[in-house]
């Protein structure tokens, strides 16, 4: 069964400015990386190397769609601003300097929603086997604000669709990006059919502040939220053991109908907004190891989408284009190809890597046996709070 890739060239208006840090880069030239690779194709047709992703076309979410999470109040906040940028809202996290207000937001932001309700849709309904909502994962957004660059928290919309269209359906939803996913866990923190699981840098350290090892959920949905808060510095080492003594057994304890992963990239060590040390083969070794879980409990069932990632002309895209592989169960060619290099170099007035892994992070002596230590403790801190992990 294929992998699907539902994305819009409009997507790339999902732009606050040329100072802002999230830059639309960042999934544009891994778009055009995957397509270097031959790991993308244009609508049903074979790609050049046999069977790949499909790029599939996408609609914006419809109105009943984001109201599953976002107050109607909100929304039309949101559509104000869309059509003049000089009727933000800095109440509800609009016209901030986060979250800029600009011309088309609404329908910007509304077409990045789509795209993920499409991917999860076309997982849970049997049309794909997985796919990836590159330019997703606005995982910050609450229900009555924007917030650290989200406008609508589009995972948390599909999940809240699919969840709406298919009762019953259970779906765990982890996040691998630095910033703690609040927004996702929030819409959800009552909920027991869906697991939330966050790995990011502990909030001591870094945006939004949230993410602590007892924030577990409440109601019927207490023990169905995880965080593991790790330490700044965290390597390859740390995500592994979190991989293997969080979420895989969360995960077979849980037993979803389907995952959905926000994959940002701002956990790499050469990121400039966080304090992580992953690699791209540490990101790329998480990549594979999500897909396995995902076969190993719910058929292979896995809903990918992008996130963070400010390492936005080099680190981001080649993880994405990582991801992808992973999710395609290809091994990706070392080297880069000169197409994109080129074009990187073109762009930003810089040579560009040979490489597509980068294992050159190295913590000066006894750091990184102090933060995997420091990582331990937290796991197992998460593993007593967690009834899954008993």
């Amino acid at each position: 069964m294929r992998v699907i890739l539902p994305y819009s060239q409009q997507m790339a208006e999902y732009d606050f400015g040329p100072m802002h840090p999230m830059r639309p880069e960042r999934f544009t030239l891994a778009l055009d990386l995957m397509y270097a690779c031959g790991y993308l194709c244009d609508g049903d047709s074979p790609s050049r190397r046999g069977a790949r992703a499909n790029i599939v076309e996408v609609e914006a979410a419809e109105v009943q769609d984001l109201s599953t999470v976002h107050s109607r109040a909100y929304i039309d906040t949101v559509m104000d601003a869309s059509k003049d940028p000089a009727r933000f809202s800095a109440r509800r996290g609009i016209g901030t300097a986060d979250t800029p207000a600009f011309h088309q937001m609404h329908e910007t932001a509304a077409l990045i929603c789509g795209a993920t309700i499409e991917a999860l849709r076309a997982v849970v309904e049997g049309d794909a086997r997985s796919s990836l909502s590159i330019a997703g994962g606005l995982h910050h957004a609450h229900r009555e604000s924007a917030s650290g660059f989200c406008i609508y928290n589009d995972p948390a919309c599909a999940i809240a669709v699919m969840t709406r269209d298919h009762p019953g359906l259970r779906v765990a939803y982890i996040d691998i990006d630095a910033h703690h996913g609040d927004g996702v866990e929030g819409i959800f923190y009552d909920s027991p059919d869906v697991l939330t699981i966050s790995v990011h840098e502990s909030g001591r350290y870094l945006f939004p502040g949230t993410g602590r090892v007892l924030d577990t959920g409440v109601g019927a949905g207490k023990g169905y939220a995880l965080n593991v808060p790790l330490p700044p510095l965290a390597d390859d080492a740390c995500y592994r053991l979190v991989l293997r003594e969080v979420i895989a057994p969360a995960i077979a304890a849980f037993k979803p109908d389907v995952i959905v992963a926000q994959c940002g990239a701002d956990a790499l060590h050469t990121d400039q907004l966080t304090h992580l040390g992953l690699t791209l083969s540490g990101y790329s070794g998480i990549a594979e190891g999500l897909v396995q879980i995902a076969e190993e409990v719910c058929g292979g069932r896995l809903c990918a989408t992008g996130g963070g990632g400010y390492d936005a002309y080099l680190g981001t895209p080649r993880a994405w284009t990582l991801l992808l592989a992973a999710m395609l169960k290809v091994d990706p060619d070392p080297l880069l190809p000169e197409k994109w290099r080129s074009q990187v170099q073109e762009t930003i007035g810089e040579h560009a890597p040979f490489h597509l892994l980068d294992d050159s992070f190295a913590p000066i002596g006894g750091v990184a046996e102090k933060v995997r230590a420091q990582t331990a403790s937290v796991v197992e801190r998460v593993r007593q709070a967690s009834p899954l992990l008993r």
